[in-house]
């Protein structure tokens, strides 16, 4: 599940970016999946798949390996202690959803703001997924898109963080190892045994 190139995302046909031209792209990660059939869409995985993206985030956590499960409950316990989930009072105005165009609502499937466990959806398309979190430490974008291939479909999974405060890149730069090395992976192999499951 390796970290991926962003020349290849860049490449492939997402409302993303455009939309998100001006917020720094932090990182992008893709997981190859097995086609078994044509046809398969992002909507269509996650309704299968029992989740819609990240929403049922404390079953997803759960399920993760004990290791990213304790750096996942370490992160929250601190958030409660310092307050660091809490929104910033003009999360509203900032909201990524405020850039939506007439089109982008009519095209999601799912209406902006939704909340999905610690996340909010900005949109989601066919096979194109925005969710959108602010807190103390960061603004930042979760993307999940689904790519069909001539032999396989392809997941990819894009983080972007637009900086909130001074701290953001001390943060960033602290959490970066554990998310690079435990649990972006761990999230991508769950991603994989979900589509080995369901389809």
């Amino acid at each position: 599940m390796p970290q991926i190139s962003p020349t290849e995302f860049y490449a492939l046909p997402l409302r993303v970016h455009t939309f998100l031209a001006d917020v720094p792209l932090h990182d992008v990660w893709a997981v190859d999946l097995p086609k078994r059939r044509d046809g398969v869409t992002l909507c269509e995985f996650l309704r299968r798949g029992g989740q819609d993206g990240f929403d049922e985030a404390d079953a997803e956590i759960n399920r993760l390996p004990p290791v990213a499960r304790a750096l996942f409950h370490l992160r929250f316990f601190l958030g409660r202690i310092f307050r660091l989930e809490d929104e910033p009072k003009d999360a509203l105005a900032e909201s990524f959803g405020s850039r939506l165009t007439a089109e982008d609502r009519a095209r999601s499937v799912v209406a902006p703001g939704t909340p999905e466990g610690l996340f909010r959806v900005v949109y989601r398309f066919e096979n194109e997924q925005l969710l959108e979190v602010q807190n103390r430490t960061v603004h930042g974008a979760a993307l999940s898109a689904l790519a069909e291939r001539a032999d396989s479909y392809r997941f990819y999974f894009a983080v972007y963080v637009r900086p909130r405060r001074w701290i953001t890149p001390f943060y960033m730069a602290f959490i970066d190892p554990f998310r690079k090395w435990i649990i972006y992976p761990a999230l991508l192999k769950r991603i994989r045994a979900t589509w080995d499951q369901k389809f």
